[in-house]
């Protein structure tokens, strides 16, 4: 089967590089879209309770008081941009952020990357991601 793949590519060198591009445009949509480095929320908690990291909830005010991981600083997305004197304190922690599907947490991760922050990554799937681990949330301030 390998020993074909020379002679398709030879035989539609079109169609290969038209793949290429496809491939190649997945991938750079995917880091974009990501932000990088993604946990899962098993990850988390071992980043948690091993690197001291700390989690931004990027969730709206209601979202948050209905259930949040615990010892999340809440910082709404809308409001990140304007906040980020607010997280100079945790420079030299990693940074996680997580938002209730998993898809706003890789932009606000960039945006934290990009304002100098070193180690920053995003919760695959969000908080529904860490409910469907049935880890726990509080709702307690």
């Amino acid at each position: 089967m390998l020993e074909k793949i020379p002679e398709f590519i030879s035989n539609h060198p079109g169609l290969f590089a038209a793949f290429g591009v496809v491939v190649g445009m997945l991938v750079w949509t995917t880091l974009q879209t990501t932000g990088g480095r993604r946990l899962s929320p098993m990850e988390v908690t071992a980043k948690m309770n091993h690197d001291d990291a700390v989690i931004i909830d990027l969730r709206t005010d209601t979202e948050y008081q209905a259930g949040h991981i615990v010892g999340a600083v809440h910082m709404p997305l809308s409001q990140l941009e304007s906040s980020l004197a607010k997280l100079q304190k945790y420079k030299t922690k990693p940074l996680i952020t997580i938002c209730a599907g998993g898809q706003a947490a890789g932009g606000a991760s960039r945006k934290l990357t990009q304002a100098g922050f070193e180690d920053v990554y995003s919760v695959v799937g969000g908080v529904t991601a860490w409910q469907g681990a049935n880890l726990p949330l509080t709702r307690k301030a």
